[in-house]
């Protein structure tokens, strides 16, 4: 059996790679997957909007700790997901539980980022509602009809600008993070980022993979198999 715990990209929850379950279950029944999220996210709908780094990274490793068993175990995390994952990894190694291997998309790791991205004025999570949309719309993976429909937009926008706070305010900590766990990267050739992919092999002392996929930032829907045969290949040498 393995365990693949999956961290969702901003603005995500639970229910954010039930494409990716899906698929997986019609090709094996020895993974399960345990999909996480953040207060104030999905099922978490009635807690309090997490916004802070730490405590992200706290909440996530609660909740893997309490389903961890003693099967070997995959993390996976897309964006925003994959940022935070580095630091739950470099935790569970301190407690001697180390993943089998990280997966990481859509995130060319720490110390890249967008030109002007660390102008105050330039962070997504403090621009106004027209530059706000017009930064989700560029991003892409959010439907038209919500970023339209006023009720819809108010919902999901308050997500969107606390996943974006957490990334924007959260600290540089993670720079200096060296995990003993293979890292895997896949990134989009649409995504401004993606020259850089190969930056995640700085944050690991073994082994490293990079691929290049095509697709913007959520090509991962279009790649579901990809994906599938990565983390069969990791299930299969365990």
């Amino acid at each position: 059996m393995l365990q693949l715990f999956l961290l969702p990209f901003a603005g995500g929850n639970r229910f954010s790679y039930d494409f990716l379950i899906k698929k997986l279950k019609t090709n094996t029944s020895n993974i399960k997957c345990y999909p996480l999220e953040l207060p104030g996210r999905g099922r978490r709908f009635g807690e309090k909007l997490a916004r802070d780094k730490k405590l992200a990274i706290d909440d996530y490793l609660h909740q893997l700790t309490k389903l961890r068993d003693k099967t070997p175990y995959i993390i996976y995390g897309h964006s925003m997901g994959a940022t935070l994952g580095l630091s739950i990894i470099k935790r569970m190694e301190e407690k001697n539980d180390a993943p089998l291997q990280f997966i990481a998309t859509g995130n060319a790791g720490p110390k890249i980022k967008e030109e002007n991205e660390d102008k105050p004025s330039t962070k997504k999570h403090l621009l106004n509602d027209e530059k706000f949309k017009k930064a989700l719309r560029k991003l892409g993976g959010i439907p038209d009809e919500i970023l339209e429909n006023e009720e819809l937009y108010s919902f999901f926008s308050s997500i969107l600008r606390a996943d974006f706070q957490i990334l924007e305010e959260g600290g540089n900590a993670d720079q200096s993070i060296i995990i003993n766990t293979p890292i895997y990267a896949l990134m989009g050739d649409q995504e401004k980022s993606v020259k850089h992919i190969n930056n995640w092999q700085k944050f690991t002392n073994t082994s490293f993979k990079a691929q290049v996929l095509t697709g913007n930032h959520f090509f991962i829907h279009e790649h579901t198999e990809t994906l599938t045969t990565i983390i069969l290949s990791t299930y299969k040498k365990a």
